[in-house]
């Protein structure tokens, strides 16, 4: 069994016992609900109107940091030179249970 859930303007693939990154949530060590998008089971699948009893259940596992981004903006003959750095942070979610319609 498996789910298509959606959270941050993603959306994520997820069966139960996985762990995946997703944006920050802010809340460590606690349980997080998703509406699923979709809920696979077997040969039956499941969308639309027909979802509205199901739910996706996980827990926040950490947090995580993304890779380093880097970046330089330079303009000849002004002497301007900026550097710029960014290393996104994300939520480690463990999903516990899938529960469909």
């Amino acid at each position: 069994m498996y789910a298509v859930i959606k959270t941050g303007g993603k959306q994520y693939r997820v069966a139960q016992g996985d762990r995946l990154e997703v944006e920050l949530l802010g809340a460590d060590g606690d349980a997080v609900n998703f509406e699923p998008l979709l809920v696979v089971d077997g040969e039956r699948a499941v969308t639309g109107p027909a979802l509205a009893g199901a739910s996706v259940a996980g827990r926040v596992v950490g947090e995580a940091k993304g890779p380093k981004i880097t970046g330089f903006v330079y303009t000849p003959k002004a002497r301007h030179r900026r550097r710029w750095g960014h290393r996104q942070r994300y939520s480690v979610v463990e999903i516990t249970s899938i529960t469909g319609a």
